[in-house]
């Protein structure tokens, strides 16, 4: 099994989002579960990397050409796949995945999310995505989810496209416990 891990780069961070990045790590390591990020040398995507990595967990990084280029990348990965651009990064990681895990994060991070959920809401992607509403970080983005929901934007079935965790053990255990997506989804994405 591997899990997605959507995660910042910033390394301007307090140390209680570092802290869960880690914990996840150590968590997949522990579990056998591989680990399929961003390959970013630093923030959360290396901290997530190393400690998987420090407890014998294998990591898989996915990361387009020209941030390899500009040196970016993560270089002791398990492995190392460069894509053609971010839309590629973004397909490899879901694909590579069982499921995926939202930590706090900027612009990137949201967009990885909202994809993979807008993906699953027309049935493409049919794995667990939790959101790790770590220090109440992703409060607004739910309370807009459930607002889109109350304005017919979303059906009252789509709560159930995302699940949310307060803890990195948390996260994991919901990755792996989640079942899959139903296709038939599909003849209920238009609202």
């Amino acid at each position: 099994m591997n899990i997605a891990v959507y995660a910042a780069s910033s390394t301007r961070l307090d140390a209680a989002y570092y802290e869960a990045a880690r914990a996840i790590g150590h968590e997949l390591a522990r579990r056998g579960i591989g680990l399929v990020n961003g390959a970013g040398n630093m923030g959360l995507m290396a901290a997530t990397a190393d400690a998987c990595l420090q407890d014998g967990g294998t990591v898989t990084g996915v990361i387009p050409t020209f941030m390899v280029e500009q040196d970016w990348h993560h270089k002791g990965l398990t492995r190392l796949i460069e894509t053609a651009d971010m839309h590629e990064r973004k397909h490899t990681m879901a694909m590579l995945s069982d499921a995926c895990i939202a930590m706090p994060g900027g612009c990137g991070t949201l967009e990885e999310l909202m994809e993979v959920i807008t993906w699953k809401q027309l049935g493409i992607y049919l794995k667990p995505i939790v959101i790790l509403n770590l220090r109440g970080y992703y409060d607004h983005l739910l309370q807009q989810l459930e607002h889109g929901i109350e304005e017919h934007f979303m059906g009252e079935r789509h709560r159930d496209i995302w699940r949310v965790a307060t803890t990195a053990t948390e996260a994991v255990e919901l990755a792996v416990s989640t079942p899959l997506w139903d296709p038939s989804v599909r003849k209920f994405a238009a609202i």
